[in-house]
């Protein structure tokens, strides 16, 4: 992956663009490359390592099965990452953040049930039994269930991994994430602390261009993961059929050797008794010598 990363194309993307100086955190400090005009200019070498080691450790998590749930719920970050995060396959929220979305993922995935439960309704006729103001309401609930949760709908567990666009904003997700001990990935500006994160991505996160970049190069990673998981479930399913079909031969042949050569033995055994014919012979010869002793004594 790290060939793909080029430096000119994070630096045509204003990936570099930090905060102004006296918003900064002075523990960002090794990611800063220099200051111009105010404003705090990220390494870009940097920058392209980290994301490198991140989409490493991605495309190993999407290969174990597990999903990544991706947060950024700011204006200029929402439909890029519900697009990016769609094209792997992967949750999303890029609505409020609802409190209790991990620590508390049992209630969240109750009201996932309920937006299911009303879809059945109207599936087998209950929905229309109930009253105008009634099928209102469920409506409205259903609506605003998707708005929210629609995109977790298909995550039943707890991600294995998060990824968060502005780790100020989404402080909340950060601090669930930190207690449950899931390892958080992260696009970190000048103005954030990287400690609070496991994969520091130091780039621009409000800029459109720096975040579909940079989105761009883990949704591709989390798609390599993805393929090599398919390819290895692929694979055994192949071998088992090479062995069926190889099975029956070798059954085959020793059945098919066996039975000729035991039917050319046996009639070989069925001829021995020539002896039998000779003993009526000697049985002949018998009076004939008593008779011929008889001439004598007479």
């Amino acid at each position: 992956m790290a060939n793909n990363i080029e430096v000119k194309d994070l630096l045509d993307a204003g990936v570099h663009f930090g905060h102004l100086t006296r918003r900064w955190d002075p523990n960002m400090a090794p990611y800063i490359y220099m200051e111009r005009n105010g404003i705090h200019i990220i390494n870009l070498y940097k920058t392209a390592a980290k994301i490198d080691e991140a989409g490493e450790a991605l495309k190993k998590i999407a290969a174990s099965g597990r999903k990544i749930l991706f947060v950024a719920t700011k204006k200029q970050a929402k439909e890029i990452v519900a697009e990016k995060a769609a094209k792997a396959n992967q949750p999303y929220i890029t609505e409020r953040w609802p409190g209790g979305m991990l620590t508390n993922f049992v209630t969240i995935r109750k009201a996932v049930k309920k937006m299911a439960a009303i879809d059945r309704m109207k599936k087998d006729g209950t929905f229309n039994t109930l009253s105008k103001k009634e099928r209102l309401q469920v409506d409205r609930l259903r609506a605003k269930l998707e708005k929210n949760l629609g995109s977790i709908s298909d995550m039943t567990r707890l991600p294995g991994a998060l990824f968060v666009v502005d780790i100020t904003r989404e402080h909340i997700a950060v601090k669930e994430a930190q207690k449950l001990n899931i390892p958080i990935f992260a696009m970190v500006d000048t103005n954030s602390d990287p400690r609070q994160v496991q994969y520091v991505i130091p780039a621009n996160d409000d800029a459109s261009k720096s975040i579909d970049k940079v989105m761009t190069y883990v949704s591709d990673a989390i798609i390599e993961g993805l393929s090599e998981r398919k390819a290895s479930k692929e694979a055994p399913k192949g071998e088992a059929q090479a062995k069926t079909e190889k099975a029956p031969a070798k059954a085959e042949t020793p059945a098919e050797t066996e039975a000729p050569a035991a039917a050319e033995k046996a009639p070989a055994k069925t001829e021995t008794p020539a002896p039998a014919v000779e003993a009526p012979a000697k049985v002949e010869e018998a009076p004939a010598v008593a008779e011929a002793a008889k001439q004598e004594e007479e």
